[in-house]
C-alpha cells in the first residue's frame, strides 16, 4: 500500500526525481523509517538511487537531461551536449555535459555518465528553460554552449575537435557577448578559427 501511495503522490506532484526529504514528507514517516523504506525499495529494484539522497522510480525515470539538472545544482546543460541538441554539431553525444559554478564533478547514474564543468560565476548565464520530453529542463543557448566549449579549449582542457560546426546556426554577435564574459582575449582568436574551419569544410564538401 505504501508503494501505491508513493506512486500516486509522485504523479500528482509531477515529481520524477525526489530527495530523501521529499520522500519522507510524501510518506509521512520519520527519517529512520524513510531510510528503511528507501533501502527496501532500492533492493527490490523499485527505486533507483541516482546519487546519495536522490532517487527515481525505476519504471518511470525522466530523461537524462532532467536527471542532469537535478543531479548536481546549480547547473545547466551545455558544451557538446547542448551543441548536439541545437544541431550545431552533427555528432551524437552519449554523456551529458553541463556547466556549473561548483567544483568539477562526474557521476554515473542508470548507465549514463554525467559531467559537470566549473565556469566563472560571472559567465553563468545564457541558458533558459526548454520543454524536453514533456518536462522543463535548463539548456544553454547554442551561442553560450559554444562559448563554454571554447573557454575549455582556451584553458587547454579540451581540444578544438569538431570540424563541422554549423556556424549558420550561431549568431556571432551573441557569441561574442558570451565570450567576453570569460575575459580571456585569446577566445576571440578561437572564434576566428572556428569560422575559418567552417568555411574550409564547406569548400571541401
Amino acid at each position: 500500500m505504501k508503494l501505491i501511495y508513493l506512486q500516486k503522490e509522485l504523479k500528482k506532484r509531477g515529481l520524477k526525481i525526489f530527495s530523501t526529504r521529499e520522500f519522507r514528507l510524501l510518506m509521512g514517516v520519520s527519517q529512520a523509517a524513510a531510510y528503511r523504506l528507501l533501502w527496501r525499495y532500492e533492493k527490490q529494484q523499485i527505486l533507483v538511487k541516482l546519487r546519495r539522497g536522490l532517487y527515481g522510480l525505476k519504471d518511470d525515470l525522466p530523461s537524462s537531461f532532467l536527471i542532469a539538472n537535478r543531479l548536481y545544482q546549480p547547473s545547466y546543460i551545455s558544451f557538446d551536449t547542448a551543441l548536439s541538441y541545437h544541431h550545431v554539431i552533427p555528432e551524437t553525444i552519449y554523456s551529458v555535459v553541463s556547466a556549473t559554478t561548483k567544483a568539477t564533478r562526474e557521476f554515473r547514474a542508470s548507465g549514463v555518465i554525467y559531467k559537470y564543468h566549473c565556469i566563472k560565476k560571472t559567465a553563468y548565464t545564457g541558458y533558459k528553460p526548454v520543454k524536453y520530453m514533456g518536462m522543463v529542463i535548463l539548456m544553454a543557448e547554442q551561442e553560450k554552449a559554444l562559448a563554454d566549449y571554447l573557454y575549455f579549449v582556451d584553458l587547454k582542457k579540451r581540444a578544438l575537435s569538431y570540424e563541422r560546426i554549423d556556424v549558420k546556426r550561431i549568431k556571432r554577435g551573441k557569441l561574442l557577448k558570451y565570450v567576453k564574459l570569460f575575459r580571456r582575449p585569446r577566445m576571440l582568436e578561437l572564434i576566428g578559427k572556428v569560422y575559418a574551419d567552417a568555411r574550409k569544410y564547406q569548400r571541401i564538401y
